[in-house]
This record gives C-alpha cells, sequence and structure tokens, in this order.
C-alpha cells in the first residue's frame, strides 16, 4: 500500500475512465479533464465503468507511478459530481479503498498547528 505524503492532496475523477489508459494517458486526463499539473506531486485517482478497478497515478522525483487494485467483489462507492472532480483526504481515500461508506458524520474542530 502506498502512502500519501501529508503535502499532497488527492484528487478523485469522478466519471469513468478506461483502465487501459497508463502514464501517458493518464496524464492527458488530469490535464484535460481534471485541469491540474501532473508533475505536481499529487495524487490523482481513476474508477472504470463497471466501478471495480481504481488506478491512482502520482509522480515522484524520480518519475510517475501507477498503483492498482481491482476488486474480485464489490465495487467502489464513487458519487459522480457535477464538476467531474472532487478533492479528498487521506481518510476519505482510505475508506473508498476498504469499501466503507459513511452516510452521516460530523467532523469536529481540530486544532492544527501553522507550519
Amino acid at each position: 500500500m502506498f502512502v500519501p505524503s501529508q503535502q499532497a492532496r488527492i484528487w478523485l475523477c469522478t466519471e469513468a475512465t478506461d483502465m487501459r489508459k497508463s502514464y501517458n494517458g493518464l496524464s492527458a486526463l488530469v490535464k484535460s479533464h481534471l485541469e491540474q499539473d501532473p508533475l505536481s506531486g499529487h495524487y490523482f485517482v481513476f474508477v472504470n465503468r463497471r466501478k471495480t478497478m481504481m488506478k491512482v497515478l502520482y509522480f515522484e522525483p524520480s518519475g510517475y507511478c501507477v498503483w492498482s487494485k481491482r476488486l474480485e467483489q464489490g465495487q467502489f462507492q464513487v458519487r459522480t459530481s457535477a464538476t467531474g472532480k472532487r478533492c479528498l483526504t487521506w481518510t476519505d481515500l482510505q475508506l473508498l479503498l476498504d469499501g466503507i461508506e459513511v452516510q452521516k458524520h460530523r467532523q469536529y474542530k481540530r486544532y492544527r498547528h501553522a507550519a
């Protein structure tokens, strides 16, 4: 399992993606559809039409990385959005990967040290 850095943002593409795409195809989707820079170090999450496969594209100083997961049973619970993209937290991504959908939640304010 990969562990995203705390400074990196995680972007979820809420529209179905062709999972035959690899580094070049996914980075082109990041530029055109998500309107982000694929070299930024952020994590970009893509799910196929049947919601049984997920790919995560990210850039490290030495090059692109693609992480992939295919489900044997069930589906990833990805809701579509009007913009076609959604910003996730590390916790949101972990819940999505584990197949947990939170119906109703409340997040209480916590202290954060300004760095």
